[in-house]
């Protein structure tokens, strides 16, 4: 059968839906929630997979690059161990910034995105990795192969966006970037989210990961992503 006839007869869900990529950890999927343009912070919304409008952005910032998460990914113990000044995973598909030569302006895309690095981000307590890639077969980011390869500024701005995004005047920001890490323990990162969602993916629907019907993880007191 043609590939063009070959389709899903009803929208997948964008977290369990899609696979995590090409050729994970190196080439993943991203699935966009956030633009550069966006005032509004949109997330996915983990029971129905429609996007959500979760809340106006609180200060001027806007995020410096693409945002969103890597599906069939979760931020759980494996994660977590890869973290030392965390104490358990944010419970969260991955999270993951991407750059790229052209503006795009649209939110739920799907993009092939090269892994080049990441920030080590704690938040409350809880692994709340950003991943860092490039859009692929982007030519003007083509022989960017690590982070430390990356405009300097740039990396600024990322790491000042995603430790002030949620401050709130008067109060003690509860988000700290431990570090900023390369390629390589970026794809550890990746690895370990894959690892980490199919396992509990698989004990909630008590099959293996890919016969698993997806199902929400066990409930806890909503948050700020």
């Amino acid at each position: 059968m043609r590939d063009f006839l070959s389709f899903h007869p009803w929208r997948p869900h964008p977290w369990h839906g899609l696979s995590a990529g090409p050729t994970p950890p190196e080439l993943v999927h991203a699935y966009i929630e956030i633009t550069p343009f966006d005032v509004i912070k949109y997330e996915i919304d983990k029971t129905t997979g429609y996007m959500r409008a979760d809340r106006p952005q609180r200060s001027s910032a806007q995020p410096p690059a693409l945002y969103g998460f890597v599906p069939r990914t979760y931020c759980g113990p494996r994660v977590a161990a890869l973290c030392p000044k965390a104490t358990v995973g944010d419970g969260d598909p991955l999270d993951i910034c991407v750059l790229s030569e052209r503006p795009i302006a649209r939110a739920e895309v799907v993009l092939n995105v090269r892994v080049i690095g990441g920030f080590q981000m704690i938040d409350n307590g809880e692994a709340d990795d950003k991943i860092v890639g490039i859009l692929h077969n982007d030519l003007m980011w083509d022989r960017v192969r690590d982070i430390r390869q990356a405009p300097e500024a740039l990396i600024e701005r990322l790491e000042h966006y995603f430790t002030t995004y949620k401050l709130v005047p008067g109060h003690k920001a509860k988000q700290t970037i431990a570090k900023t890490y390369g390629a390589v323990h970026a794809r550890k990162v990746v690895t370990a989210a894959i690892r980490d969602y199919d396992e509990t993916f698989a004990k909630l629907s008590g099959t293996g990961s890919e016969q698993a019907r997806p199902s929400a993880p066990p409930a806890k007191k909503p948050r700020l992503r």
